[in-house]
């Protein structure tokens, strides 16, 4: 890694003298000149650390920084020099201005989205004076008013017909006129469409309007704003600063050894010139990390806000008698009536003031879907094996940066990109068959065997030097030194594996009851035969994916492996060329199972309790668990025959009084349906009773079964 050039504390102090006042005559104007570009570093935050050194003195000393990284370089600037003799005074540039500004002192609307038209110019500059010129000649004076002037013009149009005259219409337009009072005291109305040049005659004016158009301008944020050097310093001296520069990638080749157990990897970095400078010999430093960094409005000149404070009575600042007199502004009151008061109420005061406050709170929660009543995980109490304790140490990374810095210096032309290589590592790399469920993949085992961090990047592979053949692509995440990954990067159509006699056995070891469910602990034994076929000249080594629980025991494969990745284990199997392998693969896993008590039922409960593994009073507790819970769902099932009782007898009831009601309320023919209404009603209000002594059972017994299982506990 090659860290940033560091100098002594003093050595920066004494670079930036004390804040102060100094007389003087002007100096006399010197040539500009550049300081050059020496070193850059790139970082993965789209941020450049740039370095300018050289000898200063013989000509003015300027830093190129386009507008819009301006903030950036005053925020970050910071002067180096080797022996501390060199005093900067500091850097002046041209005022940055907002839209906002920019509008303002030139006189425009100030909506951000407004046009900018003729006539909006032509308005900017009322009461300027100005030097217009017509076809008629030149005239110097100030503008009054752009105004706009109604014009008939005469419309011809053309007869239908030969025999016909040609129809003539006054159409009414609109002239846009500016109002001048000329030098010599003349008011002029001038016709826009015949001034071909207007000039602004006082300089001051003409800047400011320059300035604005410039911050206006689309292309403003990538205008030159050059930091020139204050005073008269003379020596060697190296500015540093940060910018906003393109973000480097990483993309890398791999290519494999003859025995595909190892390989050189290649690392390339895309970088992008994109200021107006073309770099020379430049040190290009790769920065593999992640500084905080912002945008901070810093060069722009800002205003702040005073509250305004006014006399107690408002006061005119156009006297009352400029343009009237007391009976005008008393009126002729020829319509008055009444009488009026002649003295009273001279002047008036008003008063207002407002306030206003708004919170605002929220809160929620919600369920989408249906409780879970049964979830199986791996078991606490039952520990089997680690699958994941063959996995290697995670990688560890001794900086916050690593640098990776480009052998020469790079030449590169402006609006310019390069591809540069930066890394070039022989690796621990292992090419296998990667296999999960159907998919069949050729990969690469890949351990990052540098002392670097490697950045993310695409990767492609070739086999070895002498072939040079491509064998595929994939991406590569940020891999830290030391760490693993299997990355796929193609189809291997050479290996199969089948999976065949696969059976599964579950035995119960020990049984709780916790936070209301039922956990069960227990062991799955999973056990098949795979056959592997490898149809390809060159022994394989067959990297199958495991879909087991980590607290499992496996028993069959040559070797395991972990994929820290997608934290699952991998069995491992060596495969020669051209023939198969049969080998029975064993797995067992130590797992739990969980079931509320909404959820039980009395047949697994007795399941439970006959299970020979379990002690003694676990299958007691279960037992007796077991019969409380059948006499539980007997009450269920009674409550659901006298809740489906109830649903029948009051359509009935229903049934009957609409019978009733077309037989008639009164009379021989109304006396059977009102017998048997009287009956159902009877009915129904007896199964409500009897529902509600089930629903006093089913508490009760619930409550059995709780108590029986708590002694599991």
């Amino acid at each position: 890694m090659t860290p940033l050039r560091q100098f002594p504390a003093a050595t920066l102090l004494a670079a930036i003298p004390l804040f102060g006042c100094h007389g003087g005559q002007p100096a006399t104007p010197k040539a500009t000149a550049i300081l050059p570009l020496r070193t850059l570093h790139l970082y993965e935050t789209g941020v450049g650390y740039f370095e300018r050194s050289g000898e200063i003195g013989a000509s003015t000393t300027t830093l190129p920084v386009p507008a819009g990284h301006l903030d950036d370089a005053l925020k970050t600037l910071v002067i180096l020099t080797p022996d501390g003799k060199v005093k900067v005074q500091g850097f002046s540039f041209g005022s940055s201005l907002s839209k906002g500004m920019a509008r303002a002192q030139a006189g425009l609307p100030l909506e951000a989205d407004a046009p900018i038209t003729y006539r909006a110019l032509l308005e900017s500059l009322k009461g300027a004076s100005v030097e217009v010129t017509t076809k008629g000649g030149t005239v110097r004076g100030r503008i009054v008013d752009v105004v706009d002037e109604d014009e008939k013009v005469e419309k011809t149009e053309s007869a239908e017909k030969p025999d016909k005259p040609e129809k003539v219409e006054k159409i009414e337009t609109k002239r846009l006129m500016v109002l001048l009072l000329s030098d010599k005291g003349e008011l002029l109305r001038i016709d826009s469409a015949s001034v071909t040049a207007l000039r602004p005659t006082d300089p001051a004016f003409a800047v400011r309007l320059g300035s604005s158009l410039d911050a206006l301008s689309t292309s403003n944020a990538s205008t030159a704003r050059p930091l020139e050097l204050l005073g008269d310093p003379k020596g060697p001296v190296t500015f540093g600063y940060i910018a906003e520069t393109p973000i480097w990638r990483a993309s890398y080749r791999l290519v494999f050894a003859p025995d595909r157990k190892s390989a050189v990897l290649q690392g390339w970095a895309l970088v992008h010139n994109d200021t107006d400078e073309r770099w020379s010999g430049v040190r290009v430093s790769l920065v593999n990390g992640r500084p905080d960094s912002f945008l901070f409005p810093l060069a722009a000149p800002r205003y702040g806000r005073r509250t305004l404070v006014t006399p107690e009575h408002e006061l005119s600042t156009v006297p009352q008698l400029m343009n009237k007199t007391p009976d005008a502004i008393w009126g002729d009151h020829l319509d008055d009536t009444g009488s009026s008061i002649g003295l009273g109420g001279i002047g008036s005061q008003g008063y207002g003031s407002g306030t206003g406050s708004g919170y605002g709170y929220g809160s929620g929660s919600g369920k989408i879907g249906k409780s879970v009543t049964v979830t199986t995980g791996s078991s606490s109490l039952l520990s089997v094996g680690d699958l994941a304790g063959v996995s290697t140490t995670e990688g560890v990374e001794s900086g916050a940066l690593f640098t990776y810095s480009l052998g020469e210096g790079l030449d590169l032309a402006p609006r310019h990109s390069a591809l540069v290589p930066f890394l070039a590592h022989k690796l621990e790399v292992q090419a296998i068959t990667w296999i999960d469920r159907d998919s069949v993949r050729a990969a690469a085992r890949f351990v990052n065997a540098t002392s670097q961090t490697l950045p993310a990047g695409t990767i492609a592979f070739f086999a070895d030097a002498k072939d040079g053949a491509f064998v595929g692509e994939s991406a590569l995440d940020r891999l830290k030194p030391g760490e693993r990954r299997f990355v796929e990067f193609g189809a291997d159509l050479d290996v199969e594996l089948q999976q065949t006699n696969t059976t599964t056995k579950e035995e119960v070891k020990k049984v709780r009851f916790v936070s209301g469910s039922l956990e069960e602990h227990f062991l799955r034994t999973t056990a098949a035969n795979w056959s592997f076929e490898n149809r390809s000249g060159a022994a394989r080594d067959v990297y199958v994916v495991l879909h087991f629980d980590r607290n499992s025991k496996l028993t069959g494969p040559d070797k395991q492996d972990f994929d820290t990745a997608t934290s699952r284990p991998v069995a491992v199997f060596h495969v020669n060329a051209k023939s198969k392998l049969d080998r029975p693969v064993t797995a067992v896993e130590g797992l739990s199972r969980r079931t509320a008590m909404s959820a039980l039922k009395s047949a697994r409960l007795f399941e439970l309790a006959a299970t020979s593994d379990l002690a003694k009073e676990s299958r007691a507790a279960l037992s007796e668990a077991a019969n409380r819970q059948k006499e539980l769902e007997e009450t269920r099932a009674a409550l659901d025959k006298v809740d489906q009782d109830i649903a029948t007898t009051e359509k009935d009831i229903v049934r009957l009084r609409d019978h009733l009601k077309a037989a008639g309320e009164k009379g021989p023919a109304a006396n059977p349906f009102v017998k048997r209404l009287l009956d159902a009603e009877d009915s129904l209000s007896a199964l409500r009773k009897k529902r509600e002594a089930l629903d006093k059972e089913s508490v009760t017994r619930r409550d059995a079964v709780k108590v029986a299982l708590e002694k599991l506990t």
